[in-house]
């Protein structure tokens, strides 16, 4: 009973798409016929070709579609329902490899930024500990090794940004990027 239902929604799916180009087809003429009839010069020809152009690159922009598909992808639903949805999707849009390779570069780009930004955490949290600070900014002393020298509230500061900063490299190494 599940397979029919699923299979009537496919179907549904597939007329709308029928539909949807025969609306898109039929809002064209009628813009031909509206252009013919209107006496139009040649600016506004240029404006109304240049928004058109802009409207159809931003339709097959291929952020937005690589995004719908990883999310389609990572979606947490029926492994055949999400074969149908990645089939609709692709049917619908068009992609090629130079924007799968742009969106690659991007991504690995973004990556080692947030590696780069761990380092930078790291390193900040263990200048932290070992340059010495002013006795003002040392805060309160939390456990005495001896009279003079302990572990101080700014040490537990640096160790929490150097975790931070590790955190960061392995979430960046580990899991891709999703530009969240």
């Amino acid at each position: 009973m599940a397979n029919k239902s699923k299979l009537a929604e496919s179907l549904q799916k597939i007329k709308q798409l029928e539909n949807k180009d025969e609306e898109i087809n039929q809002k064209l003429s009628e813009l031909m016929n509206l252009l013919e009839d209107s006496a139009i010069d040649s600016d506004n020809i240029k404006l109304l070709q240049t928004r058109i152009n802009r409207e159809l690159d931003e339709r097959m922009s291929s952020k937005s579609l690589i995004k719908e598909l990883q999310e389609v992808s990572e979606a947490d639903i029926d492994k055949l329902e999400q074969l149908n949805q990645l089939e609709f999707l692709l049917i619908n849009n068009h992609l090629d490899s130079k924007q799968k390779h742009k969106f690659t570069i991007s991504e690995k780009i973004i990556r080692f930024i947030k590696i780069f930004i761990g380092f930078l955490f790291v390193t900040l949290g263990f200048a932290m500990i070992i340059m010495p600070a002013p006795p003002y900014f040392e805060m309160f002393t939390i456990f005495y090794f001896n009279p003079n020298d302990g572990v101080t509230l700014m040490d537990l500061i640096s160790l929490i940004i150097v975790a931070v900063g590790i955190y960061i490299i392995v979430k960046s190494i580990t899991k891709p990027s999703t530009h969240e």
